[in-house]
């Protein structure tokens, strides 16, 4: 598709170019972690909880992210399979909301992801049992610096609770800030995943 000016964007066809497009953009003027996304999770008793993570892949499949799948959002994403997600582009005035069920990577691709990633993040990874309560911040470094020893030599596995999510979005949409308040948005929705898009716009 033809890169659309900020003003017409609302005339794409579908949301996965568009995003594209914002996504690109956003590298390029984003100070910091233009990848950032608040991902919204919720807890047995339906309390919604929100936290920062990074897309670490994404495609007309989905929005993938990674975590410790023992984390308090890993438990609540395997009690109840759906997610929302928002980025929020400041430097373009500009956000995306998406939600949708989600499913688990492969484990070939969460390997994969794994193995690019930094040693020492890959050692922090076996460190941290990541949202468990911690005693000091000794008890975090005694840790990280004996897998540092297991692991001195050779390759390090990926631990079985670290695993990648897919967000399979069912409505993404788009806003744009426009003067007075007057911002522009755009919704595209589906019935399920492979579905075809409908789009609508929305009163600011």
């Amino acid at each position: 598709m033809n890169a659309l000016t900020p003003s017409d964007f609302v005339e794409a066809a579908e949301p996965f170019a568009l995003f594209g497009q914002w996504f690109e953009e956003a590298k390029k003027k984003e100070l910091n972690d233009p990848e950032a996304m608040a991902l919204a999770t919720v807890d047995e008793n339906g309390l919604p909880d929100a936290r920062m993570v990074l897309l670490k892949d994404w495609s007309v499949e989905g929005f993938v992210f990674y975590t410790n799948a023992e984390s308090a959002k890993g438990r609540q994403l395997a009690a109840n399979m759906q997610a929302a997600a928002l980025f929020h582009w400041k430097s373009l005035r500009r956000q995306v909301r998406l939600r949708g069920p989600v499913a688990p990577v492969s484990e070939a691709e969460a390997d994969a992801y794994y193995a690019s990633r930094p040693r020492d993040s890959r050692i922090g990874a076996w460190a941290s049992q990541q949202s468990r309560p911690l005693e000091s911040r000794f008890a975090l470094e005694k840790a990280v610096a004996a897998f540092a020893a297991k692991y001195a030599l050779g390759e390090i596995p990926r631990p079985a609770y670290w695993r990648g999510f897919r967000i399979q979005p069912l409505a993404i949409e788009f806003w744009s800030d426009r003067p007075f308040r007057l911002h522009d948005r755009l919704r595209f929705h589906r019935a399920g995943p492979g579905e075809e898009w409908r789009k609508e716009r929305l009163y600011p």
